[in-house]
């Protein structure tokens, strides 16, 4: 099973480029978490951390496809890097100044948000250039979805081990660092520094002029609807039964299925259309949330949670390869970036209305939430089957990777550089 995986981290630029995206996307993996514990420790109240962390979120929501679009304009080193060090300057003037003046504190996460590197979807878009084989892609995607549920594992205890030797300003400064390194890492390195984008057509609606991808967008953003439906009813779970601790140890049961999930999907080529393997994935997720409802025992509940979480990786890597197969023609970091933004905007969503749930059908009605989403997803994706059935591809598209010296992708396969 680990040897599709070894033998891509042993492909030249590749565990580097992996472990700088990885590193660098620390600041927004950590940001809920940071932001809560250094506002709660300059005396603030939750409602003020709650409302930064959300005008954070959206600001990232935004700043994703808009810098994805400037990446597949200009290139990857003239965007990263500058959003990378400004994005780090809004949270390092958080750091310094606090949360008084109030309005100071808002404008630092705004900026922190808006310049949010879009690394993931600019290594989704190197790994054709890098790798030798479509298969080989396609394993990267899993292995890219794996890596960022040890990164979400990761992260917020990166930041706990800083708080508890230094302190939450300290945390914030330490974990933006990083991220700065991080996207330096990547954008130093020879595939980033020659990676350039398909020529595209001048439009303004940019990648969004795919039907097919609008149709992921819509099913992704129910995806993330239903996990952000998990966050609260694990923790309204954990209330019911006294012990924060079980709160830890569902969300660690569910990354450990995707883990799980991840690792078994990206092990295995796969035949056929992404798009119909897409629709059997989420069928799969939708039917594993919803005997969450059921909230039994805490031993069968993270068995059930650890079953939800079994074809989370998979989606989003599968999801993955149905992007780049209809990305309009020059716009594939956009694209990755929109379904970053659709995903994040569904789990502030589910979060949102998980909420309310617990409070009038107690938490059995907020995992039902989660299944609703994933079953909204499905229903996205069957109604849409003929717009996904189709990719947005040029007939004219080149087989072979303008910027693939060795001419090592394989005929008919698709890269990032021609979307």
């Amino acid at each position: 099973m680990a040897a599709g995986y070894v033998e891509i981290l042993r492909t030249r630029h590749a565990a580097r480029l992996l472990a700088g995206t990885l590193t660098g996307r620390l600041p927004n993996a950590t940001a809920a978490i940071a932001v809560v514990f250094f506002v709660r420790a300059e005396g603030g109240s939750y409602s003020l951390a709650g409302a930064l962390t959300a005008v954070y979120g959206v600001a990232t929501a935004v700043g994703q496809p808009l810098l994805g679009r400037a990446v597949d304009l200009y290139g990857q080193p003239r965007v990263m890097l500058p959003a990378s060090v400004l994005a780090a300057l809004g949270m390092v003037l958080l750091a310094v100044v606090g949360i008084e003046p109030v309005a100071v504190a808002y404008a630092a996460v705004l900026v922190a948000g808006l310049a949010t590197p879009p690394l993931e979807g600019g290594l989704r878009a190197l790994w054709p250039s890098v790798l030798k084989r479509e298969d080989q892609v396609h394993t990267a995607y899993a292995m890219d979805a794996i890596a960022q549920e040890v990164m979400f594992t990761v992260g917020p205890l990166l930041v706990t081990v800083s708080i508890a030797l230094w302190s939450p300003a300290t945390a914030l400064l330490l974990i933006n660092a990083l991220g700065v390194l991080g996207a330096l890492s990547v954008v130093l390195s020879e595939p980033s520094r020659s990676w350039r984008s398909a020529p595209r057509e001048a439009h303004w609606l940019g990648a969004l002029r795919s039907p097919g991808l609008l149709a992921l967008l819509g099913s992704f953003f129910f995806v993330g609807l239903a996990l952000g439906a998990i966050i609260v009813a694990a923790s309204a779970y954990a209330d019911d039964h006294g012990s924060d601790t079980i709160y830890g140890w569902l969300m660690a049961a569910n990354g450990l299925g995707a883990l799980l999930g991840g690792l078994v999907y990206g092990a295995r080529q796969w035949s056929g259309a992404p798009e119909k393997r897409l629709r059997i994935l989420v069928a799969l997720l939708a039917v594993g949330y919803l005997p969450l409802t059921l909230v039994p025992g805490v031993p069968a509940m993270a068995a059930l949670t650890v079953v939800s979480g079994l074809f989370l990786a998979p989606c989003i890597a599968c999801a993955f390869i149905v992007v780049d197969r209809h990305a309009p023609r020059g716009t594939v970091t956009e694209a990755f970036s929109w379904l970053v933004t659709a995903f994040g905007v569904g789990t502030a969503l589910g979060t949102a209305a998980a909420g309310p749930a617990v409070e009038l059908g107690g938490t059995g009605a907020s995992f039902a939430v989660a299944g609703g989403g994933g079953i909204a997803a499905l229903v996205v994706l069957l109604a849409t089957q003929r717009v996904l059935a189709a990719p947005g591809r040029r007939p004219d598209v080149a087989g072979v990777d303008e910027n693939d010296r060795n001419r090592a992708v394989e005929p008919g396969f698709s890269s990032g550089h021609q979307a």
